[in-house]
């Protein structure tokens, strides 16, 4: 199932993608006599609460859409969800590693010598650009801006304490259901759908930041970015690690990507953000960054004017200009 949220005349409207188009979600509800009109008007408006209905309801839904006519192409597409936190995790030794080297070339480099001649020599990672070793023990994150979250089409203003300005391609997924103190089981259970993440990110502020040993502050929390098409987690969860994505600037394809060697399981993820704490449905969770799915890694950060085009296959593409 495909998700998307619309506005029109100041209201909004979720819409389900049939074969023949978008439909609306009212109109496809209208056809499942079980459905309480209240809770027509709460599933029409909430793409949470969608995604929250039980699988053989959601079956219906779809079948029913496919009996209503496509919506008219007038009204403009919005964020998909409103999130209630946003917690960005790491998932992705490779990338956390190539980041590291890219900060090393970018920031030090009398040091990147250094890496660079003991990488050379013994053929393995200078052991300073590794993860930390709690990172081996749990799933580690950082709780970034759920106010300041931007979807596709949208312009993404630099901030003018940066000139290292940085795009990030991630999955992402929001909660349908809430969480405390779950098994992995039953934490991988309430993710509703996914979504194509961008965590945007300023370089030059991040590394000072980090060093202060309080985690990003500046340098995360000015601008997010989430797809404006959500799919439902059956489609995604058996295939979650086996996904392929790619980044292009300005038209061209500078970066391409796979979910495959995450640390942890999306389930694991998720039990220990909810232990001994309770997470709500609408919350974003974000894997981290895919191995070469940034700039620092490749060394082209952006620049005022450029288009940023995320994209994870079978899901959906993400785009944003830089102004």
């Amino acid at each position: 199932m495909k998700l998307r949220r619309v506005e029109a005349e100041g209201e909004m409207h979720c819409q389900l993608l049939a074969p023949h188009g978008w439909v609306p979600v009212r109109a496809a509800l209208a056809r499942l006599t079980q459905t309480a009109t209240a809770d027509r008007r709460q599933l029409s408006t909430n793409l949470v609460s969608i995604l929250a209905l039980p699988a053989d309801t959601r079956e219906k839904l779809v079948e029913a859409a496919r009996e209503v006519d496509a919506a008219a192409e007038d009204a403009r597409v919005v964020i998909p969800f409103e999130p209630k936190s946003f917690r960005d995790f790491m998932l992705y030794e490779a990338h956390a590693i190539a980041a590291a080297r890219g900060f090393v070339r970018q920031y030090l480099p009398a040091a990147a010598r250094v890496v660079g001649a003991y990488e050379s020599l013994t053929g393995r990672t200078f052991p300073m650009l590794r993860p930390h070793a709690l990172w081996h023990r749990q799933p580690i994150y950082y709780m970034g801006n759920h106010l300041t979250v931007a979807t596709d089409g949208d312009d993404i203003t630099m901030p003018n304490y940066t000139h290292a300005l940085d795009y990030e391609l991630e999955l992402g997924f929001v909660l349908a259901h809430p969480l405390i103190d779950a098994t992995p089981q039953a934490a991988e259970a309430a993710i509703g759908g996914f979504v194509v993440l961008n965590d945007f990110s300023a370089r030059c502020v991040q590394r000072e930041e980090m060093a202060s040993g309080f985690g990003p502050q500046k340098a995360k929390h000015f601008r997010s970015a989430i797809s404006s098409i959500v799919v439902s987690a059956d489609e995604v969860l058996p295939r979650w690690r086996n996904l392929e994505g790619r980044v292009r600037l300005n038209g061209g394809l500078v970066a391409e990507c796979s979910t495959a060697g995450a640390r942890w399981s999306l389930g694991e993820v998720l039990a220990h953000a909810c232990r001994g704490e309770p997470l709500q449905p609408g919350e974003l969770i974000g894997t981290g960054t895919l191995p070469g799915g940034s700039g620092i890694e490749n060394g082209r950060l952006l620049a005022r004017g450029d288009q940023v085009e995320i994209e994870i296959d079978g899901l959906a593409t993400l785009a944003n200009r830089i102004v």
